[in-house]
C-alpha cells in the first residue's frame, strides 16, 4: 500500500521592505496555526527504510488449510493463549512490499468481533470486510471480489455473531412495522428474508442471525465469477456464528 510522507515546504522571503516581511510573517503564522496538526503527525510518523523482497513465508494455499488455521486460531483465542502473530518490526517492513492473506472474513461492524483477534491472526493474515449484520452490497461484493480474483484468496467466511444489533433490529422492524432511520433501513431490508418467522422473542433473533449468515454465503457462491472458483476447486464460502459468552465459532452448514 502506498504511503504519502508528510512535510514542511520552504518560504522564500521577498525582496523589499519590512512592510512585506511583516505581511508575509503574518500569513505564514497563520498558516502555521491552521496546520499544526498535521506538521505534528508528520513528525512524530517519520519515514522508515523498507527491505526489498516479498513478504517472508507462506500461508494455508487451499480453501480446507484455511479453515484448519481458523480454527486453531480461535482455539488459541478461547483459550487465552493467543500467540498474536505476524506483529514484529520485519514482517511489517515485507509487507509493504506485498501481502497473501490466506482468508476474506465478512463480518459485522461490532465492535466485539474484530476477526484479527478471533482467530488470533496477525498483519498480512486476513483480508477483513465488515458492514452491519454483514449485509450484501456493491462496495462489499467489489472487496471480495478483488480478493478471490486478484489475491487469489481460497476462502470466503461469513461470520454471524451472537446478539447482533442489526439483526435484533431488522426483527424488531419487521414485527411493529417501524421504519429505521435513514440508511440503517437499507440494512433491515436485506435482512428481513431471513427472519425465521417460526420463533419467537430472543430466539427468532438468534435464528435469524444463523439464517441470514447462511442466505449471505449462498448469495457470495452464487456470484459467477466466485462460482467459477468454486467450481475449479480454488475457493471455499463458508459461515459461521461467533459467540460473545463463550468467544467459540461454530461453523454454520
Amino acid at each position: 500500500m502506498r504511503t504519502s510522507r508528510l512535510g514542511t515546504s520552504n518560504t522564500l522571503e521577498p525582496k523589499g521592505g519590512s512592510t512585506s516581511r511583516r505581511t508575509l510573517l503574518r500569513t505564514a503564522a497563520a498558516g502555521t496555526a491552521a496546520a499544526g496538526s498535521v506538521l505534528a503527525l508528520g513528525s512524530a510518523f517519520p519515514a522508515t527504510a523498507v527491505p526489498a523482497g516479498p513478504p517472508a513465508g507462506a500461508g494455508p494455499a487451499t480453501p480446507e488449510q484455511a479453515l484448519r488455521e481458523l480454527a486453531a486460531g480461535n482455539r488459541r483465542w478461547r483459550t487465552y493463549r493467543q500467540e498474536h502473530p505476524n506483529e514484529s518490526p520485519s514482517t511489517r517492513l515485507r509487507l509493504a512490499k506485498g501481502q497473501r492473506p490466506f482468508a476474506i472474513v465478512l463480518g459485522c461492524v461490532d465492535s466485539r468481533v474484530p476477526p484479527e483477534l478471533v482467530f488470533d491472526q496477525g498483519l498480512g493474515d486476513l483480508l477483513t470486510v465488515r458492514s452491519a449484520g454483514e449485509v450484501l452490497d456493491e462496495a462489499v461484493l467489489g472487496s471480495i471480489a478483488y480478493g478471490v480474483l486478484e489475491l487469489s484468496i481460497p476462502l470466503v467466511l461469513v461470520l454471524g455473531h451472537q446478539s447482533c444489533g442489526a439483526v435484533g433490529a431488522a426483527v424488531h422492524a419487521d414485527e411493529t412495522g417501524d421504519r429505521l432511520p435513514t440508511h440503517i433501513q437499507y440494512l433491515a431490508d436485506q435482512i428481513r428474508p431471513a427472519i425465521d418467522r417460526s420463533r419467537q422473542g430472543e430466539a427468532r433473533v438468534s435464528a435469524t442471525i444463523d439464517a441470514h449468515a447462511r442466505r449471505t454465503r449462498d448469495r457470495l457462491a452464487a456470484e459467477p465469477d466466485l462460482a467459477r472458483a468454486i467450481s475449479a476447486g480454488k475457493l471455499a464460502v463458508a459461515a459461521a456464528r461467533y459467540e460473545l459468552t463463550d468467544q467459540r465459532v461454530r461453523t454454520l452448514t
